[in-house]
Formats: C-alpha cells, sequence, structure tokens
C-alpha cells in the first residue's frame, strides 16, 4: 500500500499575530492542490491563540467541526444557545447542519491556547446543528474512548472512494461520564441581536509597555451594552511613529439589542472610546 508523508515543517503557516496557524491541507491563503483533503478529512489546523483573542461570531454550515485543546483553555459560544469552555483532554463537536453561529477565544489573558481543529465533510447535509462536548479525563476504565486508524484498501474498492488511502475515526461518546457539571450549569443565555451592527476602526499612538489587552480591555468596558467585540488588527513601530511608541489599530463592533443606531448615537460612542482609551493609558487617536 503506497503511503504520503507529510512533515510538519511542510505545513502552511499562518502567522497573524494573535493567531499562529498551521495548515495541513489548503486553508485561507495557504492553497497547494496536491492537499486540498484527505476523503472526508477537509481541515486539520494547528492553532495558537494570542491570550484574550480569538474568533469572533462567524457562521458555519454542512461541516462537522471537531475541536481538541492541546494546552490552554477556549470559550466556546454559538447561536443555538451554547456557552463553554474546553481544556486539554476535552473533546468539543459540532455539527453545523443547516447553519450556525458561533465564537471562539482564549479564555485566559495571560497565556496563549494551542488547539488542533479538524472538519469533516458530513455524510448527510441539512441535518439539525447540534453541539457536544466531552472531557477525557471523566473516560470509564476499561472502555474505549476511540478509535482512529487507516481503512483497507478492500473496503475502499466497495463504496467507490477514488484516493489510494484514507484515514477514519469514531468517537464512542456513551463512553464518557458527563461532568459532575453539566452543560446548562456552565453556560448562560446567548442573546442575538436582530438590529444592524456596525463595525469602527480605531488607531491609538501608544508607549511601547502598554499591551493590546489594555486597551481591548478598557474599550469593552466603555458600555457593554453596545459594545459586542474588540479586535486588534495590526500593531506598528517604525516610520511616522514616535521613538518608544507604536500604533495599535483596533476594530470596535457596536449594535444594540433595543433599537438601530442612527449616526448621532455611533458618534457619541465613538467619542466615548477614544476619551475613554486616551483617559486611563496614556494614548493618543492617530490621525
Amino acid at each position: 500500500m503506497k503511503k504520503i508523508f507529510h512533515s510538519s515543517s511542510s505545513r502552511g503557516d499562518a502567522n497573524h499575530g494573535w493567531l499562529h496557524a498551521k495548515h495541513s491541507f489548503s486553508f485561507a491563503n495557504y492553497f497547494d492542490p496536491e492537499r486540498i483533503q484527505f476523503g472526508a478529512l477537509r481541515v486539520l489546523n494547528d492553532d495558537i491563540i494570542a491570550p484574550g483573542m480569538g474568533f469572533g461570531s462567524h457562521p458555519h454550515d454542512n461541516m462537522e467541526i471537531i475541536t481538541i485543546p492541546l494546552e490552554g483553555a477556549l470559550e466556546h459560544k454559538d447561536s443555538m444557545d451554547n456557552i463553554g469552555v474546553i481544556e486539554a483532554d476535552d473533546i468539543q463537536v459540532m455539527s453545523a447542519g443547516t447553519g450556525v453561529f458561533h465564537s471562539e477565544y482564549n479564555k485566559n489573558k495571560d497565556k496563549h491556547v494551542n488547539l488542533l481543529q479538524l472538519w469533516v465533510l458530513p455524510k448527510e447535509k441539512n441535518v439539525k446543528p447540534r453541539y457536544d462536548q466531552k472531557s477525557l479525563k471523566e473516560l470509564k476504565k476499561n472502555q474505549i474512548a476511540a478509535y482512529f486508524g487507516e481503512i483497507h484498501p478492500n473496503i475502499l474498492k466497495q463504496i467507490d472512494i477514488k484516493t489510494e488511502s484514507l484515514v477514519g475515526f469514531e468517537i464512542f461518546m456513551e463512553n464518557l461520564e458527563l461532568p459532575k457539571k453539566t452543560l446548562k450549569d456552565l453556560k448562560v443565555k446567548f442573546s442575538f441581536s436582530d438590529y444592524q451592527k456596525s463595525e469602527r476602526d480605531f488607531a491609538f499612538i501608544v508607549n511601547k509597555e502598554v499591551k493590546a489587552q489594555d486597551l481591548i480591555d478598557t474599550i469593552s468596558n466603555v458600555d457593554e451594552s453596545l459594545i459586542k467585540d474588540v479586535k486588534v488588527f495590526d500593531v506598528y513601530e517604525g516610520d511616522n511613529i514616535p521613538e518608544n511608541r507604536k500604533s495599535i489599530a483596533i476594530s470596535v463592533t457596536i449594535q444594540s439589542s433595543e433599537r438601530t443606531l442612527n449616526e448621532n448615537d455611533l458618534e457619541k460612542i465613538n467619542n466615548l472610546i477614544i476619551k475613554t482609551v486616551e483617559d486611563k493609558t496614556g494614548a493618543k487617536i492617530r490621525s
């Protein structure tokens, strides 16, 4: 049987500052026509996410998404009202089915989270979305948690899969004991606004010792009812920036759960964000 070996160093590499990702298959800006997928396995990403950072709310459909933390803690929220935190030795499974929105953030503000995420093409499309998470720490003694291995070539011929090799896995969720606290004990209601959101960008000049997380925390607390998301998209030092200073560019998502905000409302919250950041961090808005 022919086998193909891909070394870890041959994976696609994407370093966004807050996210350092290694792609085993073509993903985002990494494209290799020889490495699109492996059977039903479409994505295998090895992600390292900086403290307090993560992926804002975004959609998925018709994909089985499995997340396995290797180090640290990852917080999950979705449009099915699920909120949970997974750590090393946990497994999270989400069937996107007909469609789901979710976000993923590093729960800790002082250390990174390293995780593997797999996307598997579903056998059946447009199923009802579902979510579950289990802990391997609760694995019952003398019972198998999962099987993982290469499928025999004779079986591949029978199911008419045109590939030289295929790897499959099966997780026995019934062999994992539920934690003492259920998901309902851990979660709070996930709210989703029907009103239009607005995204505003700010660039602040700060002292080099000021952390991007300081600005995120400050802006997030300006008005928790309106500010839904705060992300850093650029940190710059160099030309046109004073010595011992740096520029931090931040995107802020503003949305009301009660009404559509007008330009006057947005201008007020913009001014309040700038004033609060300047007063608390000594930053100056970059013109």
